[in-house]
């Protein structure tokens, strides 16, 4: 039973710290679909598409306007097309991301993900075709999101796709260079990638999935920083229970929202991913909850333990509201989207070194990252492996989204708009992995991967 406390506090939180629900999320199967005629397939997928998910927008906003809580973005998934339409008799699978574009603008979505394949052990051919459409893809279509999981703690990592993606990321940037290489930025590389997550650019849906869910994720750096203010000067006990029934609240306004999502479009709940997702906006930032915490800047020494703190409590907090937390779940650290660490990247105090040693302890790692045009592929396959690493040891989802901005160098800036942000271009490591990245075969699992 919902008290009138809560509602009252939950009034609080959207009027003053920014909490909204980020991101209801339609997971569409399209395991159906599949046709030996890339044409018919192309029907097949928009028909679904636009059929399942007619009413989203609809029922997110109807939601919004009835219980006061921001739904700010509606969102598909599909089923990996490097899986979907593995039987098409194609040399390029640009067309249905094409499609995917206008399903999208149909039903009125803000952006489209599952353009992905997974090659973490190895290649089909169907992988190869859809890899080798990403950067046409990226620049012909608006609202499509594509990814690519190259390694798990389970397969170790695919080394041939870590250096085909540093490739694809650049040849990506180059195609979408008039448009501030936007491409790069609906373009993420994972290792242990999940099924359920409803965040873009990230998602997919899995083939263990229900054939439609409906998956939500919740945000709430502003109402976390403004419940750290209540205690600030407090030893860390009092600064971690507070966090934590900080998370709890945020995600019980997600469960209610993603109930009843799923009820009025008669699909499945799938999860609440409680991820701490921050906006370019002030007071919608992981950097200020940084420096309420006691850190200057992010970046300074201590901003891996505050951030370990961060992730760990918000998911105890967030798994006691609901029975079905997935997704990624924690703290995202992305640089553009936060304006704070756009602020702390531009001083020099939030480096890339020290972004790929929070990846330890964060749900994704370096994401939204602009680097120098002038970044080689290998130096870009580089840091993949770098992250890539971190999360096949450490068990944990990472991710990079990586983008080479054409012209520019250090010290400028890349202005995407909207969720995206902007971020400062940050300096990279000039000195050359291209003889280590040339190997090529695959980096085993870790030990512990033998579990069973």
């Amino acid at each position: 039973m919902i008290t009138r406390n809560e509602i009252l506090e939950t009034n609080q939180m959207i009027d003053n710290a920014n909490l909204d629900v980020r991101t209801i999320t339609m997971g569409i199967s399209l395991l159906d679909c599949a046709d030996a005629d890339i044409d018919k397939f192309n029907e097949k997928v928009y028909n679904k598409i636009t059929t399942y998910a007619k009413d989203l927008v609809k029922v997110g906003d109807e939601l919004a306007k009835e219980y006061g809580v921001p739904v700010v973005n509606k969102r598909i998934s599909v089923t990996p097309i490097a899986i979907a339409a593995a039987g098409c008799k194609t040399d390029s699978y640009v067309s249905i991301a094409q499609t995917l574009d206008r399903a999208a603008k149909a039903v009125g979505v803000n952006f489209i993900g599952g353009f992905s394949a997974l090659v973490q052990k190895g290649y089909t051919e169907s992988d190869r075709k859809l890899i080798a459409s990403i950067p046409e893809a990226m620049a012909v279509t608006d609202f499509v999101c594509s990814s690519v999981n190259i390694g798990t703690s389970r397969n170790g990592i695919n080394m041939d796709a870590v250096k085909e993606m540093g490739e694809v990321i650049h040849k990506t940037a180059e195609l979408t260079k008039d448009k501030e290489c936007i491409g790069c930025a609906k373009l993420v590389v994972f290792c242990n990638a999940v099924e359920d997550n409803p965040f873009m650019a990230g998602a997919f849906h899995g083939v263990g999935e229900a054939d439609c869910a409906i998956n939500v994720g919740v945000s709430g750096p502003g109402v976390v920083k403004k419940a750290l203010e209540e205690v600030r000067g407090e030893d860390f006990e009092t600064l971690c229970e507070t966090v934590k029934r900080t998370a709890f609240k945020i995600t019980r306004v997600g469960q209610m929202i993603a109930r009843e999502a799923s009820k009025r479009l008669n699909v499945p709940f799938g999860i609440i991913d409680l991820s701490l997702a921050p906006t370019p906006a002030v007071g919608d930032s992981i950097a200020e909850i940084f420096q309420e915490m006691g850190l200057a800047e992010p970046g300074a020494p201590g901003t891996t333990a505050a951030l370990a703190l961060l992730n760990d409590n918000v998911k105890k907090g967030g798994v006691m509201a609901s029975s079905y937390v997935g997704g990624l779940s924690g703290a995202f650290i992305p640089v553009s989207e936060d304006h704070g660490m756009i602020e702390a990247a531009a001083k020099g105090a939030l480096t890339l070194e020290k972004l790929e040693a929070m990846t330890c302890v964060c749900s994704v790692g370096l994401d939204m990252i602009a680097v120098p045009g002038d970044t080689t592929p290998a130096t870009l396959s580089g840091i993949i492996a770098d992250e890539a690493a971190i999360g096949m040891v450490n068990n944990k989802t990472t991710a990079v989204r990586l983008i080479p901005v054409i012209g520019r160098g250090v010290g400028e800036s890349v202005e995407f708009g909207g969720l995206l942000g902007y971020a400062p271009i940050m300096a990279v490591n000039k000195y050359s992995c291209e003889d280590f990245i040339a190997r090529g075969g695959r980096i085993p699992a870790p030990i512990h991967s033998f579990k069973n």
